[in-house]
C-alpha cells in the first residue's frame, strides 16, 4: 500500500485582487470550501484568507496533483459563490496560486497563521506579505 505526507500551503487571490469577500461572506466561502474538499477527497486541514485572498493547508494525495487540487478548489467555490449570488458581480479566483510544501514541523505554525488572517492584516497588506513570500522563496510574481 502506498502512502505519503505532503503538505501544501496554497495561497490564491481574487481577480485583479478585489476585495469580494467581506467579512459577511468569508466564512462562508471558506466553510463550503472544506466542505466541497472533503468530497472530492481532498484533506482540506484548514482554509481561511481576508478580502482578497484565500490561505489552504492540505495534504496532498498520493493520486493528487497539485494543479488539480487547486483546480477543483477554485472552480467549484467560484461556481458555488457566483450561483448563490454572494457577490454583487461575477466572482472569479485569479488564474495563479503559490504554494510550497510544509515540513512536519512546521504544521501547526502554519495552520496558526492561516487561522489569525484577519489579525494578521490589521498589521501587514497583502502585497507587504506577497513581497515577503517573494523574497523568501525567490518567486516573481505576475502582478
Amino acid at each position: 500500500m502506498s502512502w505519503t505526507s505532503l503538505w501544501v500551503h496554497m495561497v490564491f487571490c481574487t481577480k485583479y485582487r478585489k476585495p469580494y469577500l467581506n467579512s459577511q461572506i468569508r466564512q462562508r466561502v471558506f466553510l463550503h470550501i472544506k466542505e466541497n474538499a472533503a468530497k472530492k477527497n481532498i484533506w482540506l486541514d484548514v482554509v481561511n484568507g481576508y478580502s482578497d485572498h484565500a490561505h489552504c493547508l492540505f495534504v496532498l494525495g498520493r493520486d493528487q496533483t497539485l494543479a488539480d487540487v487547486a483546480r477543483l478548489i477554485k472552480g467549484e467555490s467560484s461556481f458555488w459563490i457566483n450561483q448563490n449570488k454572494l457577490t454583487s458581480e461575477k466572482f472569479v479566483w485569479q488564474d495563479d496560486y503559490w504554494a510550497v510544501s510544509v515540513s512536519e514541523r512546521h504544521i501547526a505554525r502554519v495552520r496558526q497563521y492561516i487561522l489569525n488572517q484577519e489579525a494578521h492584516h490589521t498589521k501587514k497588506t497583502f502585497k507587504e506579505e506577497i513581497d515577503r513570500f517573494t523574497k523568501k522563496y525567490g518567486w516573481q510574481p505576475n502582478s
